[in-house]
């Protein structure tokens, strides 16, 4: 049975440092997306998690969401693996353009792997999130421990009411730091343990389900 972590209010405390929303508070959120199609760019993309050219970006054709996926993200110990791969990292800077009048933000996030912990392993799935410029950032930690051969989830979910949305009429990136760490801990010595940002067939690794709101009229 795949394992999966609701950490609720996440996102909400990681975000609440960010920016101040410039929307009105007295305007709808929307639950239609605006029809005009949202563009998001990697503009950088650096760790031992996601090498070049091993990353990808997409936004659903809806507007509701977006997508990052990963082909080298695995984080290992045991198994001739090098001393340096318990570890592995991947911070992600995103350009995001979206259609005017409106802004967005972060409702969700949904993070997807495989593991395969022995007994006595652990591992740890870490993410933080923050508007370029801002001073702050939070971040959770996701805890596994073997033994563990499975799927594994974690999904941050935001309050409405709690919700921090990106400031109007000025393009910020919006950064992702992603962090997997596999300890052998009690682990018999030559056993292999491993954790993975992605699944064994091949779907979405993480999901960034978006909001939207209609800017204040100036």
């Amino acid at each position: 049975m795949a394992r999966g972590l609701l950490l609720g209010g996440a996102i909400a405390a990681l975000l609440a440092t960010a920016f101040p929303a410039q929307a009105s508070s007295s305007s709808p959120i929307f639950t239609d997306p605006p029809p005009d199609k949202i563009i998001i760019k990697l503009a950088t993309v650096n760790g031992s998690g996601c090498p070049a050219g091993t990353t990808a970006v997409a936004v659903s054709p809806d507007n509701t969401a977006f997508t990052v996926t990963y082909s080298d993200y695995l984080a290992q110990v045991g198994g001739g693996a090098n001393s340096t791969a318990f570890r592995k990292n991947c911070q992600l800077s995103l350009n995001v353009h979206v259609p005017g009048g409106f802004t967005y933000a972060i409702a969700s996030a949904d993070y997807r792997g495989f593991a395969s912990l022995q007994r006595g392993a652990t591992a740890t799935q870490k993410a933080s999130y923050y508007f370029q410029g801002s001073p702050e950032t939070a971040s959770r930690t996701h805890p596994f421990s073997g033994p563990l051969e499975d799927n594994w989830q974690a999904t941050d979910e935001t309050d409405w009411a709690q919700i921090v949305w990106a400031p109007c009429g000025v393009e910020r990136n919006f950064n992702i730091n992603t962090e997997l760490r596999v300890a052998k801990g009690t682990s018999p010595a030559n056993s292999t343990s491993f954790m993975t940002m992605d699944s064994t067939d091949g779907d979405i690794s993480t999901t960034y389900h978006l909001a939207w709101k209609e800017c204040e009229q100036k």
